[in-house]
């Protein structure tokens, strides 16, 4: 006869980070989350667990109410992949460590968590083991060892009729990214425009993607990538610079539209009724410095470009408000940006939010009257400077326009597409999936993709509907995006 266990309480990270956990002391709970330790052990009965893998010794948690110390009943494996532990909660006071919550008599659930990859804890350096360390209030010496080699994640696998499946789920619904660049549209500047496009419409069949908001860059010629890798501005533009520019990288856009076959996206109605069959383009541009602190071009980029997507600010701190790369100058978004919202409103073009400060997303959730879209970023609970990731008070700012924050790929942050599904729950965790989306940023990341191409998409689908319902998968896939446009758009 098997034992029946008391019940337990599933605890959810957000409850550590607005404080409600403490209503769970000296309860039993189910936590889960990635087990990360000092040593190279394979595993360990003391350890912290963390609501996201660590991929260095420097992104373990320095939070107390982003972990929770566990001392277990048994070893709990540390091979990088996330766990569903069963425990005592204890609310810490005048811990000597700092640390705010612990997991007593814990023990492995089975089966609890799906295998989940992260970076094992032997894949940190030798600085990363002495900085764990201090975290885990260890003695240095206890961390101080050779030089790890890496262990590589070991992706979920998707089977073929995993990946047929998804195909036919995407193939009946309005998909959306909500933020691309793909068919090397960005290329205004060599070959006087007319370099060669790279398919779109072709792999946009092939993944079951109906619409790309294909987005020129109006700040491209005044910005450059330092040698540390930062993408900053390194002069002011001429003045009429910008204009011309985006007049020609819209040129472009709508060159690439005809030459691949593809529709263009005017209107809601057009929006809710494209499908990955006969796929379409929505018109977007990645910062609003074309328009030189004047409204005039916006209404004639909404008429002759079909513009229907502005993200206000990109790589430079321009007219409209401050960014998360530079030292603010503004306070957040200056009252011409608000102008540019109402605007927006005015014609119908969809808000978008992303690289702007927290101060510029708080004032612009304001001055909305309509959902606001943040449409490529991911989710850190550690914020460091110049960081393009968002912390969960910030996602919670558009989530409460009612908004939708698409998730990018960066294989530097998501090695491959079962972590970036981890990495789209983890958002999904904190906002909801109702105000979660895909913004794969296309050919615009610096560095390599988790997803590189959209024929990847169906594998993506089946990652996610291993975690979240049909209708969630649906919505974080373009249905979400799609309810946001509708209040923006013409119908």
């Amino acid at each position: 006869m098997v034992a029946t266990l008391p019940p337990a309480t599933a605890l959810p990270w957000t409850a550590l980070l607005d404080g409600s956990a403490d209503r769970a002391d000296a309860g039993l709970v189910t936590v889960t989350g990635w087990p990360v330790t000092a040593t190279e052990a394979a595993e360990a009965r003391y350890c912290l667990l963390v609501p996201e893998p660590a991929c260095c010794g420097g992104c373990l948690p320095g939070n107390p109410a982003a972990c929770i110390e566990i001392v277990a009943d048994a070893p709990v494996p540390l091979d990088g992949r996330a766990v569903t532990l069963r425990g005592l909660f204890r609310r810490l006071h005048d811990d000597p460590c700092g640390w705010r919550y612990r997991l007593e008599a814990a023990v492995v659930v089975p089966g609890g968590a799906s295998p989940r990859p992260g970076l094992s804890n032997r894949g940190l350096s030798r600085r990363g083991l002495v900085v764990a360390a201090s975290l885990l209030c260890l003695p240095v010496a206890a961390a101080a060892q050779e030089v790890a080699q890496e262990v590589a994640p070991v992706p979920e696998a998707v089977t073929e009729a995993r990946r047929t499946s998804a195909g036919t789920f995407l193939a009946a619904r309005p998909t959306i990214d909500c933020h691309s660049h793909a068919g090397r549209v960005l290329r205004v500047r060599q070959a006087e425009g007319r370099a060669p496009f790279t398919p779109l419409a072709g792999p946009m069949r092939a993944g079951g993607l109906a619409v790309a908001c294909l987005a020129i860059v109006s700040d491209s010629p005044t910005h450059r990538v330092t040698p540390e890798g930062r993408i900053r501005a390194f002069r002011e533009p001429e003045p009429g610079e910008l204009r011309s520019y985006a007049e020609r990288g819209f040129a472009r856009l709508h060159a690439l539209v005809r030459e691949q076959g593809l529709r263009l996206v005017r209107t809601a109605t057009d929006l809710a009724a494209v499908r990955a069959a006969d796929p379409a383009v929505l018109v977007a541009a990645e910062g609003a410095d074309f328009l030189e602190g004047d409204l005039g071009p916006l209404e004639d980029a909404y008429r002759r470009a079909a513009l229907r997507h502005l993200q206000l600010t990109h790589y430079r701190v321009n007219a409209l408000g401050d960014i998360q790369t530079e030292p603010p100058v503004h306070g957040g978004l200056t009252a011409f940006g608000a102008a540019v919202i109402r605007a927006c409103e005015a014609l119908g073009i969809v808000v978008d939010v992303a690289h702007g400060t927290e101060a510029l997303v708080r004032r612009a959730a304001e001055v909305a009257t309509k959902p606001l879209v943040l449409s490529h970023t991911s989710l850190t609970t550690r914020p460091r400077p110049w960081t393009r990731r968002i912390t969960p008070a910030h996602a919670r700012i558009v989530a409460a326009t009612g908004g939708v924050i698409g998730l990018w790929p960066p294989a530097s942050l998501f090695p491959d597409l079962a972590a970036l599904a981890e990495g789209i729950a983890r958002m999904a965790d904190v906002v909801g999936a109702d105000h979660v989306g895909l913004g794969t940023d296309m050919m615009g990341l610096v560095g390599p993709s988790a997803l590189p191409d959209y024929a990847a998409l169906p594998d993506l689908a089946a990652h996610l509907l291993a975690r979240f319902t049909p209708d969630e998968t649906a919505g974080i896939l373009g249905g979400n995006y799609l309810r946001v446009a509708r209040a923006w758009l013409a119908a």
